[in-house]
């Protein structure tokens, strides 16, 4: 039912509170990554009583921001601080979408109300779609590290793990680029998808992987007034309503093909990690006042896809998006971040284009025949 909330009344009042306890003299838990996966696990730990040290191999959100603009000016890459690595990880300058399409999933108040402990709008609380904006979720991030380290939990920035101290069994600790150990009462992987050199290394340690199910794909991008037109059927969007959004799902030949990340009122970004791959991101802001929209379109990827991959075991998948990304950057044509871009209807009509729209990618696009060399 609707509640009405009386004059002194928030509606944060009715969200879980945290207890987070001072563990500056507790046992320490080592967690690897400083993405949401890893500022979530050090926030509970603290609830529980443990001490979190929070290794990440980038840098701090105001460190990492200027590596993201000579990213988005074309003109260098940290491989270790880029939109996947540094603090907050791949979600810092990403959409900050609060929402799952999954069924499996708990309850996510907890999530939604330790966001909004540390600085996110209220809207997030009711809205059915919240959303944070990557203008905003860079103080969210840094706020949450401010209350781990309040309450005597540690960061260790540029600091990149590339082994396990693996004793009787059990994982004692982890060695850092420089040689240096650190030991630990547990160690958790919260490393994200694109430490690669991760996975790799746990393979090689023999340690238990299992692939998990992905999807490759290209991002499309569209006027934002253009979709504004279709959802609200003509209709002037005013002041009032929202920059529209579209979900795509279908089946084509037997595949699952859908839209992902829509980000209505936003950008795309190079989200590049690597020499020579060309790897590509949508955002929004909060306020999604951009005049342009994108989405990714992606279809799915069957296990008999990457059978001719399956010397490299589980991490096949992995094998095969790294191929996928070598393979944009030898079609992008241009010089540096330069993306291959292809308009969609000349796409769909297998042809090459012409000439292409103005895009909001800021390295710049150049024609690439997409139809033709992606799978």
């Amino acid at each position: 039912g609707l509640r009405v909330f009386g004059k002194d009344e928030t509606i944060g009042s009715y969200f879980p509170k945290f207890d987070y306890k001072n563990v500056s003299s507790k046992p320490e838990v080592i967690i690897v990554g400083s993405g949401p996966a890893g500022l979530f696990a050090a926030l509970r730990l603290l609830e529980l009583g443990y001490k979190p040290i929070i290794l990440e191999r980038g840098k701090d959100v105001s460190n990492r921001k200027r590596d993201v603009a000579m990213l988005n000016r074309n003109k260098s890459l940290n491989p270790d601080s880029n939109y996947a690595f540094g603090e907050g990880g791949a979600g810092t300058f990403s959409d900050g979408k609060l929402y799952t399409r999954s069924r499996k999933r708990g309850d996510i108040n907890r999530i939604i109300s330790a966001f909004h402990l540390h600085g996110a709008q209220d809207e997030i609380l009711y809205e059915a779609h919240p959303h944070i904006g990557t203008n905003v979720l860079p103080r969210v991030i840094v706020n949450i590290r401010k209350t781990i380290g309040l309450h005597g939990g540690v960061f260790l920035f540029n600091s990149k793990v590339v082994d396990l101290i693996v004793e009787n069994a059990n994982t004692k600790g982890v060695v850092l680029d420089d040689g240096q150990s650190l030991r630990a009462n547990g160690v958790i992987l919260a490393t994200g998808h694109s430490a690669r050199d991760i996975y790799q290394m746990l393979w090689r340690k023999n340690i238990l992987l299992e692939a998990k199910p992905f999807a490759i794909g290209v991002r499309v991008e569209h006027p934002q007034a253009l979709i504004d037109s279709i959802q609200y059927h003509g209709i002037p969007r005013g002041d009032f309503l929202p920059a529209a959004s579209y979900s795509l799902v279908d089946q084509v030949n037997g595949r699952g093909v859908y839209s992902f990340c829509m980000c209505p009122g936003g950008f795309i970004v190079p989200a590049v990690s690597g020499d020579n791959q060309i790897v590509v991101n949508g955002m929004s802001p909060s306020a999604r006042n951009s005049q342009w929209a994108n989405s990714g379109i992606v279809v799915q990827v069957r296990l008999d896809d990457i059978a001719h991959l399956s010397n490299h075991g589980p991490l096949a998948g992995l094998e095969f998006q790294m191929q996928m990304e070598q393979l944009a950057y030898q079609h992008k044509g241009g010089d540096g971040f330069t993306a291959p871009a292809q308009r969609l209807d000349d796409f769909v009509a297998s042809r090459v284009s012409n000439m292409l729209p103005k895009c909001s990618y800021h390295p710049g696009v150049s024609s690439s025949p997409i139809h033709e060399w992606l799978p």
